[in-house]
């Protein structure tokens, strides 16, 4: 037994409290990898934009890691708020408050977005004006990827960020080192503190990330079926 467990008891605790934290912050962080690239074919398929997939790269930092997710979040904020132009640009004022209006039919607003994008795709495909006016319509852009980009930031300036994501890999003292550089008591409690504050709130706002996306998606498949 090392030294420092015997002065700090609770440190065995504390190491894998630690490693169990970090493989759910790279679980989650996977997971919508996985989403963004789902909601980025849907968007390049039906809606003719380029958005490049991402893929998270096992030698890279947290914080490199986040920075491609942020940077793919930040391209589809750019293509939805492009989709509202060319409806502003192309459609009448009365028919671009419809697109907004909650008390329109829902099949009025897609035949409306259907028009646009059958202009300026010159042919779009039947899910086209529903997958915009679904984009439109939640808050997919304006709240859930803006609070998850934060949230992204905030861990990739924080110490989480400088880590590697193949530290599970490697033996546990190897993982502390690579977390903390020491294993004392109050070092390993500040470092599940941080963790835990940082996973609760990315968790909570990956979840919505990821059920907004599943709406898109799911109604893309019904369509289709």
């Amino acid at each position: 037994m090392a030294l420092s467990d015997l002065l700090y008891p609770d440190n065995p605790k504390r190491r894998q409290e630690l490693i169990h934290l970090h493989q759910e912050l790279l679980d989650c962080m996977s997971t919508n990898f996985r989403a963004t690239n789902e909601l980025a074919g849907v968007l390049n398929e039906h809606l003719g934009c380029t958005i490049t997939h991402i893929q998270m790269r096992e030698h890279s930092t947290v914080k490199e890691n986040c920075d491609i997710i942020i940077q793919a979040m930040s391209e589809i904020q750019h293509q939805v708020q492009k989709i509202d132009s060319d409806m502003k640009e192309k459609l009448e004022p009365v028919l671009y408050q419809k697109l907004y209006d909650i008390k329109e039919p829902e099949l009025e607003k897609i035949a409306i977005a259907h028009k646009v994008f059958s202009i300026v795709l010159g042919e779009a495909t039947s899910t086209a004006g529903m997958v915009a006016i679904k984009l439109l319509g939640s808050n997919l852009i304006t709240l859930t990827v803006s609070k998850l980009v934060s949230l992204l930031a905030q861990i990739g300036a924080s110490v989480l960020g400088g880590i590697s994501i193949t530290i599970l890999g490697l033996g546990i003292e190897m993982i502390l080192h690579a977390i903390l550089g020491a294993v004392e008591r109050n070092q390993l409690l500040a470092a599940v503190r941080s963790y835990e504050k940082h996973l609760a709130e990315f968790k909570a706002a990956s979840e919505k990330y990821q059920h907004a996306i599943r709406e898109v998606t799911s109604l893309v498949r019904q369509q289709v079926q």
